[in-house]
Formats: C-alpha cells, structure tokens, sequence
C-alpha cells in the first residue's frame, strides 16, 4: 500500500520525506523488518523502538513511525511523527489490512477472573447455533479448524488485525476475545467495537501495573465504551463493581446474577465434583447441567447464555452448547491416574481466584485439602500475603514453591506469602518447597485417600519464567508424573 493512503486515519504531527512510497508490511520489532517495511517505534516496559531505527532501516524499512523527536532523521527514510505510536498503530493496522472488523461482530471478555473459561463457552454455544465463531485469549487463538499458541492474552492491534484478516478469510462471522486491562490501557484495542462486551468481575490483580482498583477499574470499563450502538453490555450485577462499569457503557444494557435478581438469574444451583446444575430464570427458562464444577462457573455460564440470549439464539441450542463442554485447559482441571485421592490443576493466580476455587473444594473434599502454589514475581506483591492467608484458612496444609519467579529471588517471593500466613491467629501448617517438581511431589505423596490436591497459578501453561532461563514445566504433566510414581512404588 502507498504510504499517503496508509496514513489517511492518522493524524500526524510531522512528516518528514516521500509519501509515494509503497509499504510491504508493517511490523514494531525491529528484527521482522524486511525491505519495503514501516517500522513503528513503541516505548515498551523494557526497551524503546525508538531505539531500534538504525536496526530497522538496515533491515530494509523504507518509513518510521515515531512519537519522540529525534536528533537525527536519516536521509532515504521518511519519519512520520504522531503523538501516540500504539494509538497510530491500531488504525494503521486497520487501514492496511482492509478493515476486516467491517465483516465480523466482535463479543469481548473483561474481568479479572472467568474469561478464558467465559469466552469457550460463549464459542460453545454460537458454534452449536452454526455461527462460525474465532477466538482469541490466553490459552491459544483459534482460527477454523487452526490452532495458534497465544503469546499474551490479548495481541498488539497490529497482530490483532493479521489474526482478523485471517479469520475473515476463513469464514469466520463472530470473534470472541478476551480483553485485558494492559490491553485497554495500551490501546490494542484501539478503534475497535464491539457488538458485546462482557464484564465478569473485579477483584485485586495487576496493582503493580495500575497502582489503584480505581484505575484498574477505569481501565476495565473503557471497553463498554467501545460498544456498536446496536451493541449490548454484558454485566454481573452480583460484583460490587458493576455499577461503575454500567455507567460507563453504551449500548444496550444485559444483566446476570446468581444472588441478584438480573435480566437472568441462576437459580436451584447445584455442585458435584463433576458438575455443577441449575435453572436459569428472567428472560429465559430452563435447565443447565454443566461438566464443570464450582459457583464461579456458574458465574461464567450465565455470561455466555447472556450472549445466547441476546443474539437471538434458542433454548437448545444454548443448553447443547453449554453441556458440551467437557472442560477448559487448566481450569479446575481433573488429574486422574487412577489414586484414591483427587489432584486438580487450576490456573488461579488471584486471591479471589484462589479462594473462589477452595471454596468449591471445601464441597467436595472427603479428607484434608493439601494447597501447592507461589505468586508471579515482578507482578503485584500486594496479593502475596493474601493468597497466603485464602491458602491457610480453607487448606489443611499450605505447601509454598515458585510461579514464575521471572527477575526476582524464589525464596523473597516465598516469604512475602509466609509473612500473611503468620499474621493469622490460627494452626497453618506450610512447608516450603522453592523447587515447583519437589513441590507437587511432596503434595501429592502427602495425600490419603479422600484427599485433594490443589495445584494453583500456572493452569495450562508449559512453562516456567526465571531469572536467567525459561525451563519447560507443565504442572498437569508433573502431576501425572509424580502419581505414577507413587502408584508404582505402593505396588512393589
């Protein structure tokens, strides 16, 4: 595309060279650069793209966006100033893609817990309707019958935009995606809307990102501002929060609750440790029998028939959406090697998260509850101590390791957790395991029968971040691992 025509939905502050170049392609690393490329330069948490221009131009970019005076312009290359490089690039995006959004409806997911388990079963349902539907999240991005690994869980608007070109492409008419609040606040949603946001809950994440719930909040709701005015906002009327976030939507309004009495509410709620079954009332009536357990998912249910409802879908094809789910990665994931106890895998990494998943193992736990977990280091230490005290209070036994400790020291991250472990006035057995394999193992040799065994803060992931290294570490395979083990060693 011919760089005059690429920037038409910006509006730059400086242009300095031709415009009646042609552009290949459009990339932000400096090492996808290659000839005919524009290079646009993002201040990131780390490193600067305005530090890159050197690099991008001897890999073959032809322009530069910028949001920084510089002290030298390079000649050959034009530079286009703007005031807001992320901001800029979303449209650009846009624009070189050929506005793929134009042919689909987008339903996004925010909260700080259920939207990955949310949005599968919102793709579930649409799916059983015949609604071709694409997702991206945390998990991986889906596009038809391809499957891609997801690096974050919402992309740059620039991978955005390649990820919905590609949908189009396929077939695809709905995408839903989840909607983070970096992603918010970082504008990679940028001139976006959306026909449904979905708002399921707020509670305290990110606080070393955002410094306030207040601002996290804010960062939250900007997504209802985004709605298609033929759209609909999506909230759980039982979170404290909701009504900040229905201030600020546009849109038609769609409420759910289970204690509240919303445009549907869950009634008659029932948990097993198979399931969980309930009757939904308001709008619609009828019965759900869900393969997952626990009043969270419950929760993310009633979003997802929310979505149902509003989109002019019936009853059964709700209902058969819904039940079909057999489960979502890494969420309350059964680990059965054929033990006489239970082992779960869970991707909570929130105290709300942590205590919402204890609370539902309380239901079902015949003998002690033996809790593994640690916290994500350079991420907010303010949830250390509490997931410690959520841990004490509902587990029997405490046992302490490494999430991703990522820059900081394992055994500091450990100890910010004991020290809300020891401010409780009660018994909280814990040992501490720095090494995350002793720590599933030592859990899971600790447990009888009628035990469970809780593995938090890492789900679906494969991976484990330090300092110096990423190591491959799947909690679910370690697990299987270690039950072998034991099993193997009572059999001799």
């Amino acid at each position: 595309m011919e760089l005059g025509k690429l920037i038409t939905d910006i509006q730059p502050v400086e242009i300095m060279g031709r415009l009646d170049i042609e552009i290949e392609n459009i990339v932000y690393d400096s090492r996808q650069v290659k000839e005919g490329s524009l290079f646009i330069c993002i201040e990131g948490f780390k490193r600067d793209g305005h530090d890159f221009i050197d690099k991008a131009v001897q890999n073959g970019a032809k322009a530069i966006l910028i949001e920084k005076e510089l002290d030298n312009y390079l000649p050959d290359i034009t530079f286009i100033r703007v005031e807001d490089s992320r901001e800029a690039m979303s449209y650009l995006a846009a624009t070189f893609y050929n506005y793929p959004l134009k042919k689909l409806n987008l339903i996004g997911v925010t909260g700080t817990n259920g939207k990955t388990t949310t949005t599968y079963l919102i793709k579930a349902i649409l799916e059983r309707a015949g609604i071709k539907t694409g997702l991206i999240g945390t998990i991986n991005n889906i596009i038809a019958e391809k499957t891609l690994p997801a690096t974050r869980t919402t992309p740059e608007s620039l991978d955005l935009y390649q990820i919905f070109t590609s949908m189009v492409e396929a077939g695809i008419t709905h995408v839903v995606m989840e909607v983070s609040s970096h992603a918010l606040d970082l504008k990679r949603v940028m001139g976006m809307d959306f026909l449904i946001s979905v708002f399921t809950n707020i509670t305290q994440d990110h606080l070393d990102y955002h410094k306030s719930i207040d601002e996290y909040l804010r960062a939250k709701s900007r997504l209802f501002k985004q709605l298609r005015k033929d759209g609909f906002a999506i909230i759980n009327i039982d979170d404290v929060h909701s009504e900040s976030i229905i201030k600020a939507a546009r849109g038609n309004l769609f409420t759910y609750a289970v204690e509240k009495e919303g445009d549907l509410q869950a009634v008659d709620v029932e948990l097993s440790p198979r399931g969980a079954s309930f009757t939904v009332k308001g709008e619609r009536e009828f019965g759900i029998n869900l393969k997952l357990t626990g009043l969270f998912n419950v929760y993310n249910a009633l979003a997802a028939i929310s979505c149902g409802v509003v989109l002019g879908l019936n009853d059964r094809e709700i209902k058969e959406g819904l039940e079909g789910v057999e489960g979502v990665a890494g969420r309350f994931e059964l680990i059965d090697e054929g033990q006489d106890f239970a082992v779960v895998v869970d991707y909570a990494h929130t105290p709300d998260g942590m205590e919402n998943v204890l609370k539902t193992a309380l239901e079902f736990a015949q003998g002690n509850i033996i809790v593994v977990f640690g916290c994500g280091g350079d991420r907010d230490r303010g949830k250390r101590p509490l997931m410690g005290q959520i841990a004490a209070r509902y587990g029997d036994l405490s046992v302490l390791t490494s999430d991703n400790p990522r820059s900081e020291d394992p055994l500091a991250i450990i100890m910010d957790i004991e020290a809300g472990i020891q401010d409780l006035d009660i018994n909280a057995p814990y040992e501490v395991k720095p090494d995350r394999r002793e720590a599933i193992n030592y859990a899971i040799n600790r447990a009888g029968k009628g035990d469970m065994v809780i593995i938090f803060g890492k789900g679906h992931e494969t991976y484990q971040i330090f300092k110096d290294k990423t190591i491959s570490f799947d909690d679910r395979e370690v697990a299987r691992e270690a039950l072998k083990s034991r099993i193997k060693g009572e059999r001799k």
